[in-house]
């Protein structure tokens, strides 16, 4: 027995020796991730008056679950663009709006995570709401997803206007009725901005900015959006109301991966 004692002894000591090498070797040791430029900011640091709803970070959109890379529901952009909607937040405060944003900096593994999804045609889960009458399978085709974002390069970002005092959103529930984004404005589902027309990322061709059927009080609601922005540096995609780009960008032809998350910001 004393025998046996002793070699389970032995096997015990080997196997912890075994571990200790392991868990110390750079194979066994997690891949640090990478870090933002100094360029980026969080908005919220240049601008903290902006409504910030980070959709992403959540599983109201168009897959309906959290994206890859979305860590936390911070708005990460390069410094001008993020000192430019602080300008652009100054003006319309003076009107009685705020700024909101839905989307700003993307990692490249978000996007990622859109293409896979738009390739599983069987994934049709959030169509009634986003995609009613587009075909999956034209996604590619039709533009609306690509395997690049121009979010990626850190001066993009999809936002929207809010008529102050803002009213509180009601979180979205997973599994809730759905209703097209293009439905009326009182059908949707509820937000707290201004009736622009459709909802956010809504694939449809009425989301086009300056689409002839959207008249009114929603053309004039993207007219003050595209003004507003346009006159401190920001250039609208066309086929996307919420979409804007600052010009020039500091990332022309970069396109990052790091997560968002107040983490990635963190300075050495």
């Amino acid at each position: 027995m004393r025998g046996l004692a002793s070699a389970f002894r032995a096997l015990t000591l080997t196997a912890a020796a075994l571990l200790a090498v392991t868990a110390t070797s750079p194979a066994a040791r997690a891949t640090p991730e990478p870090g933002a430029p100094q360029e980026f900011v969080a908005l919220r640091t240049a601008a903290p008056t902006i409504i910030q709803e980070m959709r992403y970070t959540t599983a109201h959109n168009f897959i309906g679950e959290p994206i890859d890379g979305y860590h936390q529901g911070v708005c990460i952009l390069t410094r001008p663009a993020a000192q430019a909607l602080k300008r652009a937040q100054r003006q319309l405060l003076r009107q009685g709006y705020s700024l909101k944003v839905y989307d700003c900096y993307r990692p490249q593994r978000a996007v990622d995570h859109f293409v896979r999804w738009a390739k599983d045609l069987d994934d049709e889960r959030m169509k009634e709401e986003f995609y009613p009458q587009v075909d999956k399978s034209r996604l590619f085709e039709d533009g609306y997803i690509a395997e690049k974002s121009g979010h990626s390069r850190g001066s993009t970002v999809d936002l929207t206007l809010v008529k102050l005092p803002a009213k509180k959103s009601r979180p979205y529930v997973p599994g809730e009725k759905l209703v097209p984004c293009h439905a009326p404005r009182n059908e949707r589902f509820p937000d707290n901005s201004v009736d622009m027309g459709t909802g956010f990322d809504c694939f449809d061709t009425l989301s086009h900015t300056d689409d002839p059927r959207v008249q009114g009080e929603q053309r004039a609601n993207r007219r003050l959006l595209k003004t507003t922005l346009a006159a401190v540096g920001f250039v609208n995609l066309p086929e996307e109301w919420w979409h804007f780009t600052h010009k020039p960008e500091l990332f022309p032809d970069t396109y990052f991966d790091f997560p968002v998350s107040w983490r990635s910001l963190a300075r050495p």
